[in-house]
């Protein structure tokens, strides 16, 4: 039987949730840092190809989630829950503290990148493991028909795990030194090694925090009525009926999931800082904002499907991201634009220090290298080319090249929104469905069963997605919006066949 406690039922959570937000936290740290570090760890020559490395290598570590799932999967069904995603934590812990010390690839070379995706393949590995442990262990002491209000809760770690670790690399930005400007180049020469650096004490504390919890009871009483699997592997992909669940769990539910989650949180972060070269920290601060806002809604969507059924809130999910995709991110390129910003009559601004010019009620502030108009935008330029203005219109005498664009308070606000809103469709697919994969399998072989279709939808279909939508945006540049185009097109396979197959009966201990 489940543990019907409260107080039971709450420590299980905390103690789960605490290792899995860490975990979640040390994944995610390499890509929030993407930019920094592709400026690090690769040649330079050519910024472009240095990012889509980066974000490859960021994607290495989703392409062994599946494998990570397998094997971990395996031990959790063979020895337990609790043993399982304790080592996994351990795994993560000290890859990301490693990544912390890697040296250069001015210092070191190629060797630094591969040391690097090395790292990053063990991270997935462990991550691979930790999930389905973690989603298996609270869902076997959920009491009957309250999976997906409890397990909910293990879905907020993986947004939060993303919240910590943008807040993490804020503080540190800008807690180097009382100067921002000074604090912020001794962030990108080496303060970015901080994040993966504290992570292991975190990781300490969530060992210890494990280390004190019992096995789930449900896996117990199997282990102790000698019913344990003996070839999990075989028992989830081996027997037909058993293959057909795992492969109806990925097309019809975890692949569409999978590629909401990661652009609603990733592409947006990557869209917005890249394509629409808004200013790193406000990229970073709206996104913190909109998971705020946004992150109790796991709950409720979870708990709502306890009532309604898991499969029609995903695939509601789905339709409204393929609906609402393009939409949102013309208008993030709208309150971005650039072009409104032309005119013909150039004013030349040739000293880059204490310079300040008033012209036609734009002020022109060439202190540093931040420039600030009267609209309320702010745009920083490493270059100084030639400054022209023309009644409220302003230009570059030469193409403008906006390396950081700040926007003001009520732009800033509407980012906010539409990455809120993205985050919600998020909280719609990703809320009910460990509850539903759990009760897809039984618990002799759930671990593996779970973990495989969950990571494949994830790690591969979803965790791909920043990557193949940049790349599509670097082949198409004509149209900033086709990486759209990925996410899209697997949401809309995934809704298909989820809506025709799956089924949205709710019976919480029929595989028990």
């Amino acid at each position: 039987m489940a543990t019907s406690s409260p107080k039971g039922i709450w420590k299980v959570i905390g103690a789960s949730s605490v290792g899995t937000l860490i975990e979640w936290y040390d994944f995610y740290i390499f890509g929030s840092l993407a930019t920094v570090i592709a400026s690090k760890f690769f040649p330079q020559s050519n910024p472009t190809a240095a990012l889509l490395s980066t974000l490859a290598t960021f994607a290495a570590g989703f392409i062994v989630r599946p494998f990570g799932a397998l094997v971990f999967g395996r031990l959790g069904d063979l020895v337990g829950r609790k043993y399982t995603f304790l080592l996994t934590l351990i795994i993560m812990g000290g890859s990301t503290f490693a990544i912390g010390l890697v040296p250069s690839y001015d210092s070191i070379g190629f060797a630094a990148p591969i040391i690097v995706l090395l790292l990053r393949l063990l991270q997935g590995l462990a991550l691979g493991g930790e999930y389905g442990g973690a989603a298996t262990y609270v869902a076997e002491h959920a009491p009957p028909g309250r999976r997906g209000y409890y397990t909910s809760w293990i879905q907020t770690t993986a947004t939060l795990g993303l919240f910590v670790s943008l807040g993490v690399i804020l503080l540190v930005r800008h807690g180097l030194d009382s100067n921002t400007e000074i604090s912020i180049q001794k962030f990108n020469d080496w303060g970015w090694r901080i994040p993966f650096l504290v992570s292991i004490i975190l990781v300490g504390i969530s060992i210890y925090i494990r280390l004190k919890m019992n096995e789930s009871p449900l896996f117990a009483r199997l282990k102790s009525e000698g019913k344990v699997s003996v070839n999990p592997l075989k028992e989830s992909f081996g027997h037909k009926t058993n293959l057909k669940m795992v492969l109806l769990a990925l097309f019809g539910a975890t692949m569409g999931q999978g590629v909401v989650w990661y652009t609603g949180q990733f592409y947006a972060q990557s869209f917005i800082e890249t394509v629409c070269k808004i200013d790193f920290e406000q990229s970073r601060t709206m996104l913190i904002w909109a998971i705020l806002f946004a992150t109790p809604f796991f709950v409720v969507f979870g708990s709502w499907s306890d009532k309604v059924g898991r499969k029609w809130i995903m695939m509601a999910g789905m339709l409204l991201a393929i609906i609402f995709y393009r939409p949102i991110y013309q208008q993030f390129l709208h309150l971005s634009d650039t072009a409104v910003y032309q005119t013909q009559a150039p004013v030349t601004v040739s000293e880059p220090h204490k310079s300040t010019d008033h012209i036609n009620e734009y002020t022109i502030v060439t202190t540093s290298v931040v420039k600030t108009f009267a609209d309320g935008f702010a745009y920083t330029q490493k270059n100084r080319d030639t400054v022209a203005t023309h009644t409220s219109q302003l230009v570059m005498s030469s193409t403008p090249v906006f390396t950081e664009k700040k926007l003001p308070a009520a732009v800033y606000w509407k980012f906010v929104f539409l990455i809120f809103v993205q985050v919600i469709f998020v909280t719609m697919v990703y809320g009910p469905i460990a509850a539903f994969l759990v009760e897809m399998f039984p618990t002799r072989i759930r671990y593996t069963s779970m973990s495989l279709p969950y990571h494949i939808g994830n790690g591969v279909f979803g965790g791909l997605t920043p990557f193949i939508a940049l790349l599509l945006t670097t082949i198409n540049a004509g149209d900033k919006l086709v990486g759209l185009m990925y996410p899209i097109i697997i949401s809309l396979v995934c809704l298909v066949i989820g809506t025709v197959y799956l089924s949205n009966k709710i019976d919480p201990d029929v595989n028990d």
